[in-house]
């Protein structure tokens, strides 16, 4: 682990209250764990703005009566060469499968190949989750 450094903020009592009853709902022993995870969120949401290297998952819902749309989907990841790592399918119900695929690459590539594959026809649900695997969040010494 690396050396922890000290610091101290001023935050406004009302601010603070807040902030004490949100890391006791989300159940951090202490206040330097939840500060340390604002600010690594904070470094992934520029590393995403800032086209960098991330890892994703999208998870999609559809209706695999669509014709043809589990090819369509499958195609997609195909074109995507080495970004797709991994893909995991589900059958739901008799008309529903889940899909979460795993890919890896720069963030605006995986959000474009998402965005296509979301608004394809016959997919009613889905979500874009972006992170990476903190080596990038490290500042540069």
């Amino acid at each position: 682990m690396a050396e922890l450094k000290r610091t101290g903020i001023s935050l406004e009592e009302d601010l603070l209250a807040g902030f004490d009853q949100l890391i006791a709902r989300r159940g951090y022993n202490n206040r330097s764990e939840a500060l340390r995870d604002l600010i690594r969120d904070a470094l992934l949401a520029d590393a995403v703005d800032s086209n960098k290297p991330v890892v994703g998952t999208l998870t999609l819902v559809y209706d695999h009566h669509v014709p043809n749309l589990a090819q369509k989907l499958t195609e997609m990841q195909h074109h995507a060469e080495t970004m797709v790592i991994a893909a995991t399918h589900v059958h739901l119900d008799h008309h529903y499968c889940l899909e979460v695929i795993i890919m890896k690459g720069r963030s605006k590539t995986i959000r474009e190949m998402s965005d296509r594959m979301l608004a394809t026809r016959g997919v009613e649900l889905g979500k874009l989750v972006l992170t990476n695997s903190g080596a990038e969040l490290k500042p540069n010494k």
